[in-house]
């Protein structure tokens, strides 16, 4: 019991930290809310956080297939190392440009904010790598297995890390919209420092296989 509460709240603070820079999904909740509504806004972060669950899902079977085949995760690992360091240096290039985004938000019936969310969601082609990793990484850690119980807290806990962080651009834009230079500025960094921080557990764990 006390490893399926270590993997929730590992998943969770993922998903959560994942989603917080300001990007195409965050920013169309939060705008859905200003232009549709908060219930509106609500329902389309559930459309997103139901299209994460089952991405993860699918991530856990694809890492499934990676830990029954090592020599694919020796490969794997190795890109690995690019792909974080890619990220790192993105995410910190972002945070010193700082620069404002605009999204454009189509108006969208309250009916339809469901499925445009899980489309929107669909489109995050990143979504399955970036959980198909932590499930390597977490199963290497002991902290999940390939369990029935485990999987379900797997992808219930990114989708609800996911929601949360929805769920704060719906209903506080307003004032996240006053600081959003500092926000994205600082929430950059934090992204930036995460990508360095599994960069080096990739790193250690090529160097000690």
């Amino acid at each position: 019991m006390l490893h399926l509460l270590i993997l929730f709240f590992a998943t969770f603070s993922a998903a959560f930290m994942a989603t917080v820079p300001p990007g195409l999904l965050n920013m169309n909740a939060a705008k859905t809310s200003v232009e549709r509504g908060k219930i509106d806004g609500v329902i389309f972060s559930l459309g997103v956080s139901t299209m994460v669950v089952l991405q993860a899902t699918i991530a856990v079977y694809i890492s499934k297939f990676l830990f029954k085949n090592p020599h694919v995760i020796d490969v794997l690992l190795k890109i690995a190392v690019g792909v974080f360091a890619f990220f790192a240096v993105y995410f910190y290039v972002a945070a010193k440009k700082n620069k404002e985004k605009k999204n454009n938000l189509d108006k969208v019936s309250k009916k339809n904010s469901y499925f445009k969310g899980m489309l929107l969601g669909a489109v995050n082609l990143l979504t399955i790598p970036y959980y198909s990793g932590l499930n390597i990484m977490w199963n290497a850690s002991g902290w999940i297995k390939f369990e029935v119980w485990d999987i379900l807290t797997f992808t219930l806990a990114a989708g609800f890390g996911t929601f949360a962080v929805l769920y704060m651009y719906t209903v506080y834009f307003n004032k996240l919209e006053r600081k959003s230079n500092r926000f994205s500025k600082n929430s950059n960094y934090i992204m930036s420092l995460l990508m360095l921080v599994l960069l080096v557990i990739t790193l250690s764990r090529i160097f000690y296989r």
